[in-house]
């Protein structure tokens, strides 16, 4: 299978640039995959298409305010870094802007507040640094850093709260697991009163989800890999909505990822913490999850990949054209779909 196949046009303004006034206002294109039918609704319809005794798995992952600006401590030239993940304890992998001209042993200074020296330069414009600073890391770059919106995002955000989903807890993620931006604190609480039990897992974002696929053939593509958990209770909970033949809803491709990764054979899901470089493309057989909700996604991108896996390549191409033909907003900040 060809990442050509995985194609589709786009008109340059149908990519949003700014999150809907509120959240669950944002448009929702349902996709029956028994009578391959679509339907408009809203977001805030979502709670239709749960039943009691279903299980919402969504990802808490927070987002860092993943870009800081400083300079080299030798020469003051100015340098960029974008957090991609933390290796251990204060060690980090980063994306340099400009990459090339640091060496290992150089440091970076960050408003006289943080420092960062290069430990390792890897592919990719990425290095390891290990930062030093006195106080609470995220504290400081919650007053340094900015938020690290996608590149086809022009507009500057006015809340950072909104790039941010309501039930977010732990830092971790470079990008926001975007599905999730459409659920308000009122809505999730509907959806708790139904019946639906929500269950909360974490699987920290990585740039890697910006990254175009390169290779023609997908099967030889090298996802990046992503720190994710299930706790104990959340992997109780999904399997006792398996057993007992109600719905697990992943809000997110990130959730679909996450548990997916943990679902063993007769997808029973493991509670454990560690990394996945999951590839999920059609021909995946899906063990765990029963309904997708996500956002509409890059063209050739793996997050299509994988809902194409979840439906099928043609007919997920075919809604695609009808959300363009609808005019839905697209990407990040645009509208969401799901497929029951």
């Amino acid at each position: 299978m060809k990442t050509s196949d995985f194609d589709y046009f786009l008109p340059q303004e149908l990519i949003a640039q700014t999150p809907s006034e509120k959240r669950e206002m944002s448009r929702l294109l349902v996709v029956d995959r028994k009578t391959n039918t679509f339907y408009d609704k809203h977001f805030y319809d979502i709670i239709d298409y749960m039943d009691e005794g279903d299980c919402l798995v969504v990802n808490d992952s927070k987002v860092i305010p993943a870009r800081i600006y400083g300079t080299k401590q030798e020469t003051g030239a100015k340098i960029e870094f974008l957090l991609h993940k933390n290796i251990e304890g204060d060690i980090w992998e980063v994306m340099a802007k400009p990459g090339k001209r640091l060496k290992i042993g150089t440091v970076v200074d960050f408003d006289g507040i943080l420092s960062a020296e290069v430990l390792a330069k890897k592919e990719d414009g990425l290095i390891d640094v290990k930062f030093s600073y006195e106080g609470s890391f995220f504290e400081i770059l919650n007053n340094i850093g900015i938020m690290p919106l996608p590149p086809y995002i022009k507009e500057k955000l006015e809340d950072n709260d909104r790039y941010q989903t309501v039930y977010a807890g732990k830092y971790g993620s470079s990008a926001a697991p975007t599905a999730g931006l459409h659920m308000s604190e009122e809505l999730l609480q509907k959806i708790i009163d139904k019946g639906i039990k929500v269950v909360k897992v974490t699987l920290n974002v990585g740039l890697g989800t910006f990254l175009p696929v390169s290779a023609d053939d997908i099967s030889e593509h090298t996802m990046h890999s992503e720190f994710y958990e299930i706790t104990e209770d959340a992997a109780k909970v999904i399997n006792e909505t398996k057993a007992s033949g109600k719905k697990v809803i992943a809000l997110g491709t990130t959730s679909v990822r996450t548990i997916e990764s943990s679902a063993t054979f007769n997808g029973k899901v493991v509670p454990e913490t560690r990394n996945t470089d999951i590839f999920i493309y059609p021909g995946y057989e899906f063990k765990v999850v029963d309904m997708l909700i996500t956002n509409f996604h890059l063209p050739k991108s793996t997050l299509l990949m994988l809902v194409s896996a979840f439906y099928d390549r043609e007919h997920t191409l075919k809604a695609y054209e009808y959300a363009v033909e609808q005019k839905y907003r697209f990407f990040s900040f645009g509208d969401a779909s799901v497929f029951v």
